[in-house]
Order: C-alpha cells, then structure tokens, then sequence
C-alpha cells in the first residue's frame, strides 16, 4: 500500500492512494484528493480498506506450471474440502482442433492465455471463457508449426507486457493486450532458435519448444527438442538478442567434453532439454533437466558417459555458468530422458531448513539435491546393471539409484506381476513372461525381445508434480509394461540395407515400427500406404520441416533425405546403398515403440496402471498411494478401480485439495490432499491431458483444463473448460 502523488503543477495536486500497481507505475485505483499535502487519515482508512478488498478479488496463474518453482501451488482456499464436490462446469471453450492439447493455461489480470494444438494462442476472458485474439503463427509462416504445445511464456515491465511462444524453429514476441507481433524483437518479431547453435559447417539445427522457457530479470531463458545438439540459451526479451548459451554436448576446453568422443561435438545431436526448466529467482539459479543423446538406442558412436545427457543441471541464470549438474543415467541407450520440470521445495531434516530441488524420472525415481549445493538429501548408490549382449553396443556398468524415497512403481515385471483381470490375459502374460522374461528397467540390448518395466512412459511423466509448503510431493506415475528388442541393421542376405531403408530404421522405425505400421496408441500413424495419400512433395516438405509430433530432418544431408523419401514410396533402388558401414550406421536397430497389451486391449501387468502419490520431502517416505483413472466397463465386471495410463499434472492448492486429469477415462478429479481420498469428479469431453491452472476473478476461485485426448488412443478434440462454485 502507499500514497502516489503525481507531481502536478500549481496548488492542485494529484494524489493516488492505492495498494496494487500496474508494472506501467500507475495505480489501479486512482484518488483524486483536494489537498497540497496531507490525505486525510479517514480517507486514507478507507481507501486502503476498500484497496486491500479489491485485491484480494483477484489472483492470478502468471506462470507455467503455477511459478517459476513449478510448483503447481496455489495459496487459494475458497475451494477446499467441504465445498469441492459442488463444483460444476462453468465454461467450455472449443478451439476448433484436434490433437494432443496439452497447454497449461496462463491467468493474469483476468485474460487466460492458452496455446492449441495446431501451435495458436488464444486470449480469452478468464471468467466467461469469451474470446479476445488469436495469434496464429501459420498466417506468418505457413508450413509445420509443430504441434503439442504445452503453455506460453508471460513477461511485463511498465507497459510493455509480452507473450511469448513457439512455432516450428521460432520464437515470437506478441502484444498481450492484441496478440499482435513485436516488431521490435528479433528480425520483425521472431528469432530462430537454432540460429545460435554452431553446427561446424552443417545447416542451423531446428529446435521445437514443446514446453515454454522462463523468464529471469530481462532475459528468456529456453532449452528445446532437437536432433541436433542439445542448447540452453538466454534471449533479450526487448531486443531477441543471445545474452549467453550453455552446450550440452559440450566443446572442447568445456566441462564434459572427454566424456565424449572427440568430435562428438560435431556429430552427436540431442541431450536437449524439452521438458521444462524452473528457477529460484532470489538465487538466480536455473535448473534445467536433459533428454538422451541421440540416436536413442544405439550408442556404439558415442562412447563415455555422455555428459550433459540424462543430467540435472543447474546454471548461473545471469552467466549461464555450469554451477552444479548430476548425471541420473550414463550412456543411456534405453530412451530414459528425464521427463519432468524440476520442482523448488524446501524441507525440514534433523532440524534443519534445507531448500532442496526434486527431479523424477521416467523409471519413477525421485531423486532430491540440496539447491545450492547439488548434495543429494539422501544417499545415491551405482546399481550394477544387465550388460550388452551386441559386442559393438557396449553399456554403461552401473546406473544411479537413491536409497529414499522409495520408487513409485514398479521397478521390474515378475511372475506376480502377471495380470489378474481375466483367466485369458493371466494365461498370455504369463506365458510370454516365461518366453521372454524382464530384466527390469535397464534390459540389456539384445536380439532377443524382454519386458522392460517401468515402460519407456512408465514412472512420472512431462505434466510434472506438485509440491506444498509442507515439503508433500504430489506425482502420477504409469505402471504399464512395454516390449525392448534390438534387431541387425542388415537385411537377411547380409547385405548392407539401401541409404534410403536404413535411414528409416534409424531416424523413423522407432516411433512408425520396423513395418511401418506405426502405434496408434501412441499417436504414430502408419506409413505402409503412404504412397496412395501423399505426393512425392509432400513427403518431401514433411521431412525436411516436420509435422505435428515429428521434428524437422533439414539436419540430415540432402542425399539422405531424398533416399528416404524414395524408400517410403517404394522407389528406390539398390545401388542407393552405401559400399560399407560408414560411421555413425548403427549395426543394430531399436525394434520399436511397443506397449504390451493383453488380447482385450488392457496393460498386460496386474493393476493399478496408473496411481497418484504423495511423498514426504521431510522423511523421504510415502504418505499415501491410489489408483488413478478406472475403466467403467471394467468397474462394471466387478474389478476395482485400477488405473490408467495418465499424462498431464496435479495442482495442489491452500484449500487441501488437489486437481487433476490426465487419465484415459475423460474425467477430472479432486483429492484431499491429506489422505488422497477422491473428493470430486466431473466427466470433460476429451481426456484433460495437461496440468489445470487455478485463479481467482471478481471474487470467484476458478479451475480449467485444457482437454484434448489422443493419448492412450482415445478420441481427440479441443476443449478448454473451467469449473466454479455455483454462485
């Protein structure tokens, strides 16, 4: 609160009495008082009375994931346990698409900003749901956007207030009152984030911003998927000009670089940070965590631990100095990027006051550091693993596990595991149990086909977790099987494959299968009749800029990709093949993304498949555990609830209650936060495949999702809906 007087001329004065200020310096409210200098102490009473009123009638989202901790908290409480179960839909919004809408919306200042699937922001009335703008990037650029956007960055000082998002390779800076361009920033209001990555001679990488960057003092800071080499950088927010950048492959005479091949600088691509970053703004500390360097399951060209793939990094958010970084999977071969946004928390131990940061991980491990140190809370043991069974694919000896907490799921398949919801699906698990076998998370590559568990999207997953002032770290987590097995990079004969079909089973197969069939379930459509939908163009442009999930592969030479585009359509001929094995062709293959299901469709493991958790950062244990998401139809046969596979985050609010979608079942719910009780639920149109956000407008606390679906193969569309209490 405080007395603004604006300096007038003459004997009458201005004077503004107010609590809240605009970032322009200008009040809210705004006083005018008869008087040279002295506010009467009445009138001051009052004002600041009805100030203090008014601003406790709004609360904003201004932040992904709720703050730059992302934290997922939020201090209302006019929804809380006794009142949660009267909520009911109070808007829906349609965008229009369809896809995997994944945003987490902003709330500032009563305007929600969201981003769609086909990469738009949209500026609607936070309390109606009523539209404002659109910002669509393809009305600039058409082509490839990319697609599974999951937020937008906000940034404001004096009146100038930006939006800043990501389409294909760039970044924009838009007006938040219109949506309109920036023209001052970069090169006429965009800057290409792959710009300022040096690629020795090769073409500039193409980053894709799934989750957006934050913003400390001036500065934006993002990461970014893509199959060239991994960056961190910092952008002037005013000007788009690099302030500084961090390589995560590093370069000569940088940290990191002997775990490494030599020149790996040059060939390697990803160890990029695609999953989100937070930051302690007090400290100036940005932690960021790392994705698998690339190609994903085969490492024989890039032998060393592969520093700074699979790590947690913090760096100096003014310098971008590396402060600390711990590496949570060596030489990964096995696709265990870490998938989750850090989370800020601070903790309570041996009296002590330690502020701590907390990362999961795809195995559903959760591994705790001291924030400024990097000192985990809790002692790390290297755990011996299964060893390669491929003499040119040689694996890391050991991988990193904490003694606490304890792992969320499962952390192997074994005979009790076999699923239990019908006689037919016990019988087929367990025999392909027994043909097959597990070894865990980290099976050891190999030609013949294991059970890897957790799945490569077991454990925790991009939505991230929340976390309370209480040191209580909320997760939900998979716990559903999935099928590992590496095949020869030669056809049977022996030959050497074409250019073209070997560039497929390296760049493609993993995602489209070996037979093209692709994974509906995991959104990866089939290539087998390419050839009768899209022209030979088509193809073409999709390669080389990307579309929907798929990046651009502009990085691969001009030969390579031609040779793909003849394989796919079934054109090419054998003397595209190259005389021998050149470097980086691997001589093994991933065989492919594959969920294991049972006949009717269901997670061949015994439920749950999916559950919620609340784990105490204080003691390193686990409060509570509950299925999460059920399969009516099931339910129905009599099974208990048993889960889902789940995608998107909870939010944990003061009112001790916690939201969250992301199950397969089209559904939101609340939870008591104390003993994860379901307090609530309400059917949404799609699966709600994102983190809520929650706000408070003229008095009234709000929650809303951004619902989607097309994950777990369900249907798919784009509504965003917000719940209220009935007035």
């Amino acid at each position: 609160m405080g007395i603004l007087i604006n300096p007038g001329t003459g004997v009458r004065r201005r004077v503004y009495v107010g609590c809240i200020l605009l970032d322009s310096g200008k009040p809210k409210m705004e006083i005018p008082v008869q008087s040279l200098f002295v506010v009467r102490p009445l009138v001051c009473a009052a004002v600041f009375s009805l100030c203090a009123a008014r601003a406790q009638q709004n609360h904003d989202w201004p932040v992904y994931l709720g703050d730059k901790a992302t934290t997922h908290y939020s201090s209302l409480k006019q929804i809380h346990k006794e009142n949660v179960a009267r909520l009911r839909e109070a808007w829906n919004y349609d965008t229009g698409e369809k896809g995997e809408l994944q945003s987490n919306s902003l709330v500032i200042d009563g305007v929600l900003y969201t981003a769609t699937t086909n990469r738009k922001v949209l500026a609607l009335d936070a309390a109606t749901g009523k539209h404002r703008w659109t910002f669509d990037p393809a009305e600039l650029r058409p082509g490839n956007q990319g697609r599974r956007q999951r937020g937008v960055t906000y940034w404001a000082s004096g009146n100038d207030r930006r939006i800043f998002t990501g389409a294909g390779p760039y970044l924009y800076a838009l007006n938040a009152a219109n949506g309109k361009i920036i023209r001052s920033f970069g090169k006429e209001g965009s800057i290409h984030l792959g710009e300022a990555i040096e690629t020795h001679g090769g073409p500039a990488p193409s980053p894709i911003v799934n989750t957006p960057g934050t913003n400390y003092k001036d500065m934006y800071i993002v990461g970014g998927s893509t199959n060239g080499p991994g960056a961190i950088r910092a952008y002037d927010v005013r000007t788009g000009r690099l302030r500084w950048i961090f390589h995560l492959i590093p370069r000569p005479g940088e940290y990191g670089y002997h775990s490494w091949p030599p020149e790996a600088y040059k060939t390697a691509g990803g160890a990029s940070n695609w999953s989100g970053l937070s930051l302690d703004e007090a400290r100036g500390i940005v932690y960021m965590p790392t994705e698998t360097a690339l190609p994903d399951f085969w490492g024989a060209d890039r032998a060393g631990a592969n520093l700074f793939a699979n790590c947690l990094l913090a760096l100096d958010a003014n310098t971008g100095k590396r402060l600390w970084h711990y590496q949570l999977v060596h030489h990964d071969l096995l696709d265990k990027d870490l998938p989750t946004p850090p989370v800020l928390v601070t903790v309570k131990q041996k009296g002590l006051t330690i502020d701590a940061v907390a990362q999961g991980t795809k195995n559903g491990l959760l591994f705790v550091f001291d924030r400024v140190t990097g000192e985990p809370l809790w002692p790390i043991h290297e755990v011996p693993i299964p060893q390669s069974e491929l003499t040119e694919e040689p694996t890391w000896p050991t991988q990193p596990v904490p003694v606490k907490p304890p792992p969320l799921t499962r952390q192997t398949y074994t005979i009790n595991d076999v699923s239990d919801i019908s006689d037919a699906a016990r019988e087929a698990t367990t025999l392909r149990f027994k043909k097959g076998g597990s070894q865990g998370a980290y099976p050891a590559p190999s030609l013949k086909e294991s059970i890897i568990m957790p799945g490569f999207d077991g454990g925790m997953e991009w939505g991230g977790a929340a976390v309370d002032p209480d040191g209580i770290y909320y997760a939900n987590v998979n716990e559903i099987p999935w099928l590992f097995q590496m095949i020869p990079a030669r056809s049977a004969d022996g030959k050497p494959v074409t250019l073209g079909e070997r560039t497929y089973k390296t760049q493609c197969a993993y995602c489209h299968g070996l037979d093209r069939k692709g994974d509906a379930a995991s959104g990866f459509p089939s290539l087998e009749t390419i050839r009768s939908r899209s022209s030979r163009a088509t193809v073409a442009k999709v390669i080389d800029s990307g579309v929907g999930r798929m990046p651009a592969f502009s990085n691969l030479p001009a030969a390579q990709r031609a040779a793909l585009v003849e394989f796919l359509l079934g054109e090419e001929r054998q003397s595209a093949a190259p005389a021998g094995r050149k470097a980086n062709a691997p001589s093994y293959l991933f065989g492919g993304f594959r969920r294991w299901f049972d006949a009717e469709g269901y997670p061949a493991i015994k439920p749950p498949w999916g559950t919620l958790n609340a784990v105490d950062l204080n003691t390193g244990d686990i409060k509570w555990k509950v299925p999460l998401g059920e399969y009516p139809e099931l339910t129905a046969r009599g099974i208990p609830p048993t889960g889902t596979e789940n995608y998107g985050g909870p939010v944990v609010t003061a009112g001790g209650v916690l939201f969250i979608a992301a199950t397969a079942d089209e559904t939101i719910r609340a939870f008591d936060k104390d003993t994860g009780k379901m307090l609530w639920k309400a059917k949404l149109p799609f699966s709600g495949n994102a983190t809520p956000s929650t706000y408070m407008v003229n008095g009234k606390q709000w929650v809303v999702i951004s619902a989607g679906g097309g994950k777990s193969n369900r249907p798919s569309g784009g509504s965003i809906v917000a719940f209220a209490l009935p007035d």
